[in-house]
């Protein structure tokens, strides 16, 4: 299968997205609209990106796009606890079309294109329903039900539609979508085929990336959301003006990080004992109050090239520790230091600033001298060059410069980007900014390629961390 993500590994692409949406379900975040006559309800074309946020721990379902009468008559399409794909329309009590995968989608990391392509005029039963994932038709299904010939599309008829939850009747569920939204096109009554939403990179034929869609045949409820007006992120762009309803989403929901240039989050599929609480598309690291330290680190670990990255902090009374470590290293019960998951606490592999402004080295805090303590929305950056030798980081304090300090030789090679909590606490708060920040911005910084959105200037020669740098720098 084509890879999760068309540009994961290359620079440049022929057609860049933007924008996305950040929905985070703590919040409540979702758009809806009323339909109205359909072009043809027997016909039609969804299509979006996503990047998911919350890991499927069996523990509820990502309710991504829908719509509910009741609980006999609605339509569902989302990852399931489990972390299936599961499209189905119930009317009268019956499942009268389902999709439902045998494989699993739980990459936090990369963006995924679903595709769902409805022509029930076909003569024959499995043509009337299609689901594409990365370009390729997906065949293997643990649930398959084709609608019968003729049959008018529930999430084609005029009623309320959700990005972001489903409906039920006079009430709403619970289990909101948490995660990226970039690129959501809803084709009415015109027949479409997959590569008009997407192709193939010619130079890596194994990757999938978008296509400008702004010149599809929409039909009467068509829409194209572009997520490209923060003051209105349920904008549609296709000419139709079928513009959404935003709730509690707001203009910091509007997001760079996207399925042509993915920036680094925090990774919640870590396998690391006491995790913190993530939120805000994995931006967001929270102590949970309960148990030992607890760590979260980054999607995208570094090897070489010049980073730049920001940690906004919120400290009520306990500590997030925020730093780099190396990528095989984890947090052990004394999880106040950085240190190697082997159990070697002489292993040199991690470097973390407490809210004393103390900067630890594995099991000592005198490594560096203090600088100076961290108060409640103060704005740490960390330059780390892995290019030179030995490698370097410098902590910058809202903007000054603090300390600059050498870096050891990672034993993976690779440092990991990440923060900790303290013990039994809940009130222990880091905001991570790789590029692509979850809380506001009042300057607003790109690095030399034009990338990120930061509070304070990028030193010269340092880049965000996303794909596109990444190709290039690392």
């Amino acid at each position: 299968m084509p890879l999760i993500l068309g540009t994961n590994s290359i620079k440049d692409t022929s057609y860049d997205v933007a924008n996305s949406a950040r929905f985070d379900d703590g919040s409540s975040d979702n758009i809806q609209r009323t339909y109205g006559t359909p072009t043809n309800s027997k016909i039609f074309g969804l299509s979006w990106w996503v990047k998911l946020g919350k890991a499927f721990d069996g523990s509820g379902s990502q309710d991504l796009w829908g719509e509910r009468t009741d609980s006999n008559n609605r339509v569902f399409m989302g990852i399931n606890s489990t972390g299936q794909f599961d499209f189905f329309e119930k009317n009268s009590g019956s499942n009268v079309v389902e999709l439902k995968t045998n494989r699993l989608f739980r990459d936090n990391s990369a963006w995924y294109h679903f595709l769902l392509l409805g022509d029930s005029t076909q003569g024959t039963a499995s043509n009337r329903i299609k689901l594409y994932v990365n370009g390729v038709q997906e065949t293997s299904f643990a649930t398959e039900t084709y609608p019968s010939s003729d049959y008018a599309f529930r999430l084609a008829l005029n009623t309320v539609k959700y990005f972001g939850r489903v409906g039920l009747g006079g009430s709403l569920s619970t289990n909101y979508y948490d995660g990226y939204l970039a690129e959501a096109v809803f084709v009415d009554g015109t027949v479409t085929a997959h590569t008009d939403y997407g192709e193939f990179d010619s130079d890596s034929p194994t990757i999938w990336k978008p296509k400008n869609v702004s010149g599809l045949t929409f039909g009467n409820n068509g829409f194209y959301l572009d997520f490209e007006d923060s003051s209105a992120l349920g904008n549609d762009v296709s000419g139709n003006d079928n513009d959404f309803t935003v709730n509690n989403l707001t203009a910091v929901d509007q997001s760079t990080d996207t399925c042509t240039n993915n920036f680094a989050t925090l990774n919640p599929l870590l396998d690391v004992n006491n995790p913190q609480i993530l939120s805000n598309g994995n931006l967001t690291a929270t102590g949970s109050g309960s148990g030992n330290h607890r760590f979260a680190g980054s999607t995208m670990p570094v090897a070489s090239g010049k980073w730049y990255y920001e940690v906004k902090v919120t400290v009520s009374g306990s500590n997030p520790y925020v730093g780099l470590i190396d990528s095989q290293s984890n947090l052990r019960r004394n999880g106040i230091y950085f240190v190697n998951s082997d159990g070697d606490s002489n292993n040199p592999s991690g470097f973390a600033v407490n809210m004393s402004g103390d900067i630890y080295h594995n099991n000592s805090s005198s490594y560096a001298s203090n600088i100076g303590s961290i108060s409640t929305n103060d704005i740490l950056g960390f330059a780390i060059d892995m290019d030179s030798s030995p490698k370097t980081c410098e902590i910058y304090k809202n903007g000054s410069s603090q300390r600059s300090f050498n870096l050891d030789e990672p034993p993976s090679g690779f440092y990991m980007l990440g923060s900790n909590s303290s013990y039994n606490t809940s009130s222990s708060v880091a905001d991570m900014n790789f590029g692509s920040p979850a809380f506001s911005i009042s300057s607003g910084n790109a690095d030399g390629n034009g990338y990120g959105n930061f509070e304070y200037s990028v030193p010269s020669g340092y880049y965000s961390i996303n794909s596109k740098n990444l190709a290039e720098f690392g």
